[in-house]
């Protein structure tokens, strides 16, 4: 890996909340931190510049509370606390491998993380810190997935790196129920959205789609998939608004 060179100098890795439980069945899963930061630290030490949007699906999920009959608003607002508690874990795991890292969240929590600024998360980059960004757009009604592409235009990210649990791409049906589910291994923006795929939600989509900015969708549970796909190699399956090969 260290021979080869990174094909993206600038990403954003969005890291969802099930993903960090790794094999459990709540919480964090403490190996996934630790294994997610050794991969950073490897493609840090070769000059990429790596933000990082965490969900909070491990601890609180918006919709389902709201299916209980709790407002949605309300219950968004729980969620966007719950990946601020996601980003100090990763935050402490990425420190642990002696990477500077900073948490900027988009709710004001001045004693855990900095406010959200676009321009001071874009120097930290260029310092070779590693940025974590927490609380979701800080709007109710908005995913991570939304939150992920956004901020991802917003620092001039190159790719967006959207790693899931146990699900190794895109498919077209659920492949944890549907054993004959298809995976592709490259789709369009506007494929993507047309077959209502439930990999990310459609805002987040569209934002990639009107703003031409890939998307590789991988298993974090995958061997170095975080390297391997900063560094070009087929992971998982690759969104992009250009058809064809």
């Amino acid at each position: 890996m260290a021979a080869k060179k990174p094909k993206y100098k600038r990403v954003l890795l969005k890291l969802s909340g099930e993903a960090l439980m790794g094999k459990k069945r709540f919480g964090i899963d403490r190996s996934v931190l630790t294994r997610v930061a050794r991969q950073i630290k490897q493609v840090i030490e070769q000059g990429v510049e790596v933000a990082i949007v965490v969900g909070g699906g491990n601890f609180w999920r918006g919709t389902g509370s709201e299916a209980k009959g709790m407002d949605r608003a309300t219950a968004d607002y729980a969620g966007m606390l719950a990946t601020v508690i996601n980003a100090l874990a990763l935050q402490d795991s990425l420190e642990n491998e002696g990477i500077t890292t900073r948490t900027q969240s988009a709710i004001t929590m001045q004693a855990v993380a900095e406010p959200y600024i676009r321009r001071r998360a874009i120097r930290h980059l260029e310092k070779k810190r590693v940025v974590i960004f927490a609380g979701g757009t800080g709007n109710p009604y908005m995913t991570t997935d939304t939150a992920a592409a956004l901020r991802a235009i917003e620092i001039g990210a190159e790719v967006l790196l959207v790693a899931k649990n146990r699900v190794n791409g895109v498919y077209d049906t659920d492949p944890l129920k549907n054993p004959q589910a298809k995976k592709f291994d490259r789709l369009t923006h506007k494929d993507a959205l047309n077959l209502h795929l439930q990999v990310m939600d459609s805002t987040a989509f569209s934002l990639c789609q009107d703003n031409k900015l890939p998307v590789i969708i991988f298993d974090l549970q995958g061997k170095q998939s975080i390297e391997r796909a900063i560094f070009g190699e087929h992971v998982g399956t690759f969104v992009t608004n250009e058809e064809g090969k």
